[in-house]
């Protein structure tokens, strides 16, 4: 089986890819988890009302229980009464769902495979960019033709490549460490810098069994 391959941003020729990344499979369901797991953990749940115990309200009672000819009055801080407080309101939560490390990296090579089999992924030189510049970054992307948004991921240490490209309209730059599944099927198209190639294969490596017994 021939190695996927990707564009060399700035240039004609192309690059191989790591198999062990960019080939695998499209797993629907499992991506669909992935991304689920990805947008609930950046979900602040802050969200916080006052409850019927909560609002500062008077305890005393509107008006007298009898002779005024109108209905008995509760609690002003009923939920029905102005000020009052919020039924069944929301509380500060987590959002969290679990996905096992090993289906969260099948994910993860499921998605930035997508971007190999169409084309839609493009290999970065850091060593072109020792200095920020914008305009450079822009005409590149103009070079290239592909649809926006597109994602730019880079290794922690190239400060130059994301000062570069974050200025850009519908272009995000992410951390090669830290890019979810959700950021890669979100964008259209997808720039990984060559220093970050080894941080995304050590990142959807499968894990590596051990003996029981062994020496």
């Amino acid at each position: 089986m021939a190695s996927p391959k990707a564009s060399v941003f700035g240039g004609a020729e192309s690059a191989d890819l790591p198999g062990s990344v960019f080939a695998e499979p499209f797993h629907e369901s499992l991506v669909h988890e992935a991304v689920r797991a990805d947008l609930a953990a950046r979900r602040r749940g802050s969200a916080s009302t006052l409850r019927r115990g909560e609002v500062a309200m008077t305890t005393a009672k509107a008006w007298r229980q009898k002779g005024t000819g109108r209905a008995r009055v509760g609690a002003l801080s009923a939920a029905h009464r102005r000020g009052g407080g919020v039924t069944f309101g929301p509380k500060p939560r987590r959002y969290t769902v679990k996905v096992n490390r090993k289906a969260n990296r099948r994910a993860l090579r499921a998605a930035l495979s997508v971007h190999a089999d169409r084309d839609s992924i493009a290999v970065l030189d850091g060593a072109a960019y020792s200095e920020p510049s914008t305009k450079t970054a822009a005409a590149g992307l103009a070079a290239w033709k592909r649809r926006t948004p597109i994602l730019i991921v880079a290794a922690a240490d190239e400060e130059n490549i994301e000062r570069s490209f974050r200025n850009i309209p519908d272009v995000a730059v992410t951390r090669a460490d830290s890019v979810g599944v959700a950021d890669v099927i979100g964008a259209a198209a997808l720039v990984v810098s060559q220093s970050a190639l080894p941080i995304l294969e050590q990142r959807t490596a499968a894990p590596v069994k051990r003996s029981i017994g062994g020496d």
